[in-house]
């Protein structure tokens, strides 16, 4: 550490290692970072930086915005745009890779947890194929402030430690303000890695692969019989358990293509995504999502589909088709558990019984009927559990209310657990567009607001009340895109 308690280089180049990158050539390209004129450090997520052991980073700020826009070189940075496949609206494209990311290298955090750091938006790379790897401004505050929220919500998610202003400009359908955004995950490993080298034939390249995989995320399926049938079934409960929280908090992630499917069970790449404002069960965000593939009740059929696909690719490593058969067929199973424990949490139920499904089938009936917020009529549900009509939610209120005498609970309780369950903030697609509008102006004061307001999602917040609100008709959001 320096004099002044700020880190100083050489503490911070000791921390950065590069397992992945060694694993060889194929896995990954160099990454050279062009840099930017005048970079702004907009937001230094100083609370993960602490947790990654990076908290004395954050007194000089125009440090940070240089090396975390690729502008001077992070110390012990060994830039690298990863390899990688993937089905990308159900069709197979063979090489992809990282167009516009560079992976910095890996953090130990103090739990002895590894962590990558990735910059987004820092220029060209070996897998561009033809574009200018550069990212607008808007792409960096929407996925800065939906990740953010979707740990705040409990969701496993990638992280944003950074967010930096280039300065300069790029051109997509017009000129806008560019930017670059610093990513932290457990790892970027897709299921279109494993697809990358599949397809190729590269068997020991997919072994090296699954066995750096299972060592990262699955150690313990090292010492099993079969070490790639248990590394599948991990991947499997994980990826499953995440789209049941997804279908429970009413977010589409839009553009679920294998190359943004990672085996480490975390959200990954807020390009499209959206949570809905009033419930419909075939609701679709994404602009380039013209057929619906993945609109929010296609997403558990997608998560199977997906998962299927790694499969072939470790049938490559352990030819028992019979038990990644029977691992894949877990799939619906699992997620159609944790969708009901977490639905049931939602309608205030302890112990949610199979039979419950009908009542939250009946309760999103409803709210699809009625066109009714998804969000906040959990919260409306909730201030009618000691009610005695239905003057919200019609017949479905008493048989709900008689499924909650039935289990024994006072009303305080029940109404503890539901706002408990159910957040009142969740990043609208209007008040992030709105984030978005002001900092291309310079003005990062709503981002900031809005940063701030979701990192206490199920808290009241008075003062934020208007931040709870659905959109009126002329500020709604219908559509949302890709940041390339």
């Amino acid at each position: 550490m320096g004099d002044n308690g700020a880190m100083d280089s050489t503490a911070f180049d000791a921390s950065l290692e590069h397992r992945y990158a060694r694993l060889g050539d194929g896995f990954r390209e160099p990454a050279e970072l062009g840099g930017f004129a005048r970079p702004e450090l907009i937001a230094w997520n100083e609370g993960l930086a602490e947790q990654l052991g990076l908290g004395g980073l954050g007194a000089d700020r125009d440090r940070l915005a240089r090396w975390f826009s690729g502008s001077e070189p992070l110390p012990g940075a060994q830039p690298v745009a990863l390899a990688y496949a993937g089905h990308q609206f159900g069709s197979f494209v063979p090489r992809l890779g990282d167009g516009r990311a560079a992976l910095l290298g890996e953090v130990v955090d103090s739990a002895g947890r590894r962590w990558d750091l990735q910059l987004k938006g820092s220029g060209p790379t070996l897998f561009s194929r033809g574009g200018d790897g550069k990212s607008s401004l808007g792409p960096v505050i929407r996925e800065y402030l939906l990740s953010e929220a979707m740990h705040a919500l409990g969701v496993p998610t990638t992280r944003a430690l950074a967010a930096v202003a280039t300065g300069e400009q790029v051109f997509r359908n017009q000129p806008e303000p560019g930017g670059v955004f610093t990513r932290v995950a457990a790892s970027h490993i897709r299921i279109g890695t494993f697809q990358y080298f599949a397809a190729r034939g590269e068997r020991e390249a997919l072994k090296t692969l699954a066995d750096h995989a299972i060592e990262r995320h699955d150690p313990a399926a090292a010492s099993q019989d079969q070490p790639y049938l248990a590394f599948y079934r991990g991947v499997v409960e994980r990826q499953s358990r995440l789209v049941a929280k997804w279908l429970s908090l009413g977010f589409i992630h839009g553009v679920m293509n294998t190359d943004n499917t990672s085996i480490s069970g975390e959200t990954l790449d807020y390009g499209p995504c959206a949570f809905m404002d009033e419930y419909r069960a075939r609701k679709v965000f994404s602009s380039i999502d013209h057929a619906g593939r993945y609109a929010y009740a296609n997403q558990p059929a997608i998560v199977h589909w997906n998962l299927a696909r790694l499969a072939e690719c470790l049938l490559l490593l352990d030819e028992d088709v019979d038990g990644f058969q029977a691992e894949l067929d877990r799939c619906p199973e699992v997620l159609g558990e944790e969708h009901l424990r977490l639905m049931g949490a939602k309608l205030g139920l302890d112990e949610p019984r199979e039979e419950d499904r009908a009542l939250v089938d009946a309760f999103l009936r409803r709210l699809e009927d009625e066109e009714k917020d998804f969000t906040l009529s959990f919260r409306e549900l909730a201030s009618r559990v000691d009610a005695d009509d239905e003057s919200m939610f019609g017949p479905f209120e008493t048989q709900w209310r008689a499924r909650l005498v039935e289990q024994g609970a006072g009303a305080a309780t029940v109404r503890g657990r539901m706002n408990a369950a159910n957040p009142l903030f969740i990043p609208r697609n209007h008040q992030v567009e709105r984030a978005i509008q002001a900092a291309f102006t310079g003005d990062y004061s709503v981002f900031h607001e809005l940063n701030a307001v979701l990192r206490r999602p199920f808290d009241e917040q008075p003062e934020h009340a208007s931040l709870t609100l659905a959109p009126e008709p002329e500020q709604r959001v219908t559509r949302t895109f890709c940041g390339t």
